[in-house]
């Protein structure tokens, strides 16, 4: 997409020095780029030497177990998503020995895409974190346990979609090209079915690479809120949750990991549960209404807790006082018997 539509802005870069802060780098609310932060890593240094050495690395830390890889026709062009009917993936899904995946992967040259996405670091490659770790962000994940993920593929594509965490992702092998947008672009970018997702999240379902500037007008609008990453191996690229990334792998072997987290408490519940519920009860309000449920859900839930409860003497706060682990055990229950009536 950067060299085909104009862009607003490059993502920021800053020295990839000493330890980063990534707490407060994601305060910032920008996405942010330390460029060869993890240029030391045993697998950025083998994938430098060949993309065999970087795959035979990657099989020593193998276990045996399955791994899911994705299979798409040429005809996609590496664009996993929907087929032409938007009802349907346009890609196969198959589980793979590691080995025979990276095999398959580094030995076709017909312009098959291959994609193993999300895949559970400590869980299928066991000790590549003890050689391969993000350590300044130690203290930082050690409060908040991240998701580590390696993502394996060659020139593949993930259209724009968010996460509902904070991403440190580090381009290991290979090249890839970030074009990021911020939340507010959300209807700028036509974001797809709930479900089905090519891979769990809803997507956008503009082709970045021929837009249909007809079909999809608010398209240019969100271009002009575009910050690209181009990323080389060892770059590490922080961004905060719900920013919308569209990710292009550019070369014919390429591993990225990541490291998801988010410093909300555990006892919370996910976010797009309350979409779903504000759907059920909501959406198909009146007008008038809903207005109305706007200005009372700022009051309630984005306001200030003092306009909330000030005036209130805590014993009758309930559940607007500041939740903890039984707190969200009552409310849960409360709407789960609200729900089941």
């Amino acid at each position: 997409m950067a060299d085909r539509l104009p862009v607003a802005a490059r993502v920021h870069e800053i020295a990839a020095d000493g330890a980063p802060d990534l707490a407060a780098l994601v305060a910032d609310g920008v996405p942010v780029i330390l460029r060869g932060h993890a240029a030391d890593w045993p697998l950025v240094r083998e994938g430098k030497h060949s993309d065999g050495a970087a795959a035979d690395y990657l099989r020593r830390f193998d276990q045996g177990r399955p791994v899911t890889g994705y299979i798409g026709d040429p005809a996609i062009r590496g664009r996993f998503h929907y087929d032409a009917s938007g009802t349907a993936l346009n890609f196969q899904a198959r589980p793979f020995a590691l080995p025979e995946f990276l095999d398959r992967l580094l030995g076709d040259r017909s312009g098959t895409a291959y994609y193993m996405g999300s895949t559970d670091l400590d869980t299928y490659l066991p000790g590549f974190r003890t050689e391969n770790e993000l350590t300044p962000a130690g203290a930082l994940f050690a409060q908040h346990p991240p998701l580590a993920s390696i993502w394996i593929g060659n020139r593949t594509i993930a259209s724009a979609h968010y996460d509902m965490a904070n991403n440190a992702a580090i381009c290991a092998v290979g090249h890839r090209r970030f074009t990021l947008f911020p939340p507010d672009q959300i209807g700028n970018l036509y974001p797809g079915p709930l479900a089905p997702t090519p891979g769990g999240q809803v997507v956008s379902m503009v082709d970045f690479a021929a837009p249909d500037f007809d079909r999809f007008p608010r398209f240019a609008e969100a271009v002009a809120h575009a910050q690209v990453a181009e990323l080389g191996p060892g770059d590490l690229l922080v961004y905060p949750a719900l920013w919308w990334h569209h990710v292009e792998a550019l070369d014919d072997f390429n591993v990225l990991v990541n490291y998801w987290w988010n410093a909300a408490p555990d006892f919370l519940d996910s976010p797009m549960d309350t979409v779903m519920h504000a759907i059920l009860s909501l959406r198909d309000r009146p007008a008038a209404e809903k207005q109305a449920w706007r200005v009372i859900l700022d009051h309630y839930v984005f306001g200030p807790d003092e306009a909330v409860t000030g005036h209130l003497p805590p014993a009758v706060h309930g559940p607007l006082a500041p939740l903890d682990d039984q707190g969200a055990r009552r409310l849960r229950a409360y709407l789960l018997h609200r729900l089941n009536r």
